[in-house]
């Protein structure tokens, strides 16, 4: 009691809130997702009901106390998305990236842009704030959603030219929707007479923000990159990765920079310098991140004020998405017929570009921060409501993408190969057997004729009764100067563990492994012989599956 009465109240509101939001959220997020609706909907639902729309719990003056921490997790968005974008895919794709990126996300800003300004300024009656508005909003709608969209190809397990030029585009997107957002948000604020109204400023000011923010975050990612050659612990590494992240955010506010340009570049100069120790780095922060995005969505949801929903909002909205969706669909066309990318690339890539999360949603609480008022409130009403139907339908898109294209199911490591398959998929269904009475001669001409290594002794109805061993059958020899009346009987081994025809395959290896044995006999309920299973052929027949997969994928590929 001595300790709490020393806390103020609004101490103890905080950390309520805090505990509210985090377990609010958690549960929102897995109620929505059971319902196959994404986690970020259930985590912004819940702060709607917390926030001014709801129970009114978080005011203003909390959102004010945790602004410091919004940054803190835009910063570990740009972070992880810098991650993404890896040398080896442009060195490879890189014409055709460029030329879908760039045709894509201007089509989509521009088209989005004249439609929303022009019905803006017929529905709000201020063309200044619509057109505002509108190239704020252009700007948001050339970013798509790297986590949702990569997701499903994970999921899918897709490879191919689709599935590289999905992933190429998806990662640099939030790139170029930053670049425009900097320049829309110069220009929109000479229009709202609050910006530089030098002609030049508009184009000099975004330049200077833009290549400061991306110096801090090179700057920043070769003193990380010099730590992750030298340590190897893992909270250690999380420490360093962490305080880096903030160093350079806490340093981009300062000069008034871009935080999440500067954080990306971050990412993007860690994972090209250090590869490996930076995938290690991205996994660790993978596991810290969970809690900070939940509470960053809920304080999103929270800051809506839901009363400004009106039928000419709702207009908009719609405006948006039709504008965004043709601008996507057109330009990525385009952009692939004009790079020459495959078939397959032209007919199925603009089905995939449709999601929109964190960065987008980043950016319009950051458009909200800079243009405070009517602007703020539409722009982040606007892109949470689209966010809800993109997010709903993206993914559904990218899943008929890539299994139309051939793609789906062609990404398939050997863990993934043991995980769906079962012992009667890979067993020896007809094996060389021993039987029990079975004299060394005829044993020998058994050897003689398989390249097996472990051999099953049976009786006469096919029971299984144990193994024999090439190696055993050697070290029985060097022992034993009877070896012409030795039986099958004599030379054969206990059975250590037998498996049945459905038994997965990662039981079987585990079984394997506890046991120290490198072949199971498959037997039915009654301990017959059905097949056997050695090591080396589970390996071998793997790396056949692997390799014709490759084959396929490498056969999309344009020649």
């Amino acid at each position: 009691m001595h300790l709490l009465s020393k806390l103020s109240h609004t101490h103890l509101n905080i950390l309520m809130l805090l505990g509210i939001a985090l377990f609010g959220g958690t549960f929102g997020g897995r109620l929505f997702q059971k319902l196959r609706i994404p986690q970020v909907v259930g985590y912004i639902s819940v702060g709607i009901l917390l926030g001014q729309t709801g129970a009114n719990i978080v005011n203003e003056q909390v959102m004010e106390s945790f602004q410091l921490f919004n940054y803190f997790a835009l910063g570990l968005i740009g972070f992880t998305i810098g991650g993404e974008l890896k040398k080896e895919t442009f060195l490879k794709y890189g014409k055709q990236i460029i030329y879908v990126l760039l045709f894509e996300g201007i089509a989509a800003f521009i088209l989005v842009a004249v439609l929303v300004g022009t019905v803006g300024s017929l529905l709000m009656g201020n063309s200044n704030v619509a057109w505002a508005l509108g190239l704020l909003l252009g700007a948001i709608a050339s970013a798509t959603a790297p986590a949702a969209t990569t997701n499903v190809l994970w999921e899918y397990k897709s490879k191919g030219p689709l599935t590289t030029t999905i992933l190429g585009i998806v990662a640099m997107d939030d790139a170029l929707a930053l670049l425009l957002f900097a320049v829309a948000s110069s220009v929109a604020g000479l229009i709202l007479g609050n910006g530089n109204s030098s002609l030049l400023g508009i184009f000099v000011s975004p330049l200077y923000e833009i290549m400061g923010s991306v110096f801090i975050g090179i700057f920043s990612g070769l003193i990380l990159s010099k730590i992750l050659d030298r340590h190897s612990e893992e909270d250690r590494v999380l420490a360093f990765s962490i305080g880096i992240v903030l160093l350079a955010l806490g340093i981009a506010l300062l000069l008034d920079f871009d935080i999440l340009l500067a954080s990306m570049s971050l990412g993007v100069t860690v994972v090209n310098l250090t590869p490996r120790k930076s995938q290690d780095m991205f996994k660790l922060l993978g596991g810290f991140t969970p809690p900070i995005y939940v509470l960053f969505f809920v304080l999103v949801g929270a800051e809506l004020n839901l009363s400004y929903m009106s039928v000419p909002m709702i207009l908009i909205a719609l405006i948006y998405l039709i504008g965004r969706t043709i601008g996507k669909m057109g330009g990525a066309t385009l952009g692939a017929r004009l790079s020459h990318a495959s078939q397959s690339v032209r007919k199925y890539l603009p089905l995939c570009l449709f999601s929109q999360a964190g960065v987008a949603i980043g950016l319009s609480i950051l458009a909200g921060h800079l243009f405070p008022g009517k602007v703020s409130n539409a722009i982040v009403i606007i892109v949470i409501s689209t966010v809800f139907v993109l997010e709903l339908t993206g993914p559904a898109f990218v899943k008929i993408a890539v299994t139309k294209a051939g793609e789906a199911g062609l990404n398939v490591t050997e863990e993934d190969l043991i995980k769906k398959s079962k012992v009667r998929d890979i067993m020896d269904p007809d094996p060389p057997v021993i039987y029990e009475n079975m004299c060394l001669n005829k044993i020998l001409e058994v050897f003689s004729n398989h390249d097996n290594l472990y051999y099953p002794v049976v009786n006469k109805d096919k029971y299984l009764m144990g193994i024999i061993s090439i190696d055993h059958l050697k070290k029985t020899f060097m022992l034993s100067g009877l070896n012409e009346f030795l039986l099958a009987y004599d030379l054969m081994e206990p059975v250590i563990a037998v498996i049945h025809p459905d038994t997965p395959m990662t039981e079987a290896k585990e079984t394997m492994s506890l046991n120290r044995t490198e072949c199971l006999p498959v037997v039915s309920e009654d301990n017959k012989l059905l097949g056997f299973v050695e090591s080396r052929s589970i390996q071998k027949l793997i790396s056949q599956k692997i390799a014709e997969l490759e084959r396929k994928s490498l056969n999309l590929e344009p020649h």
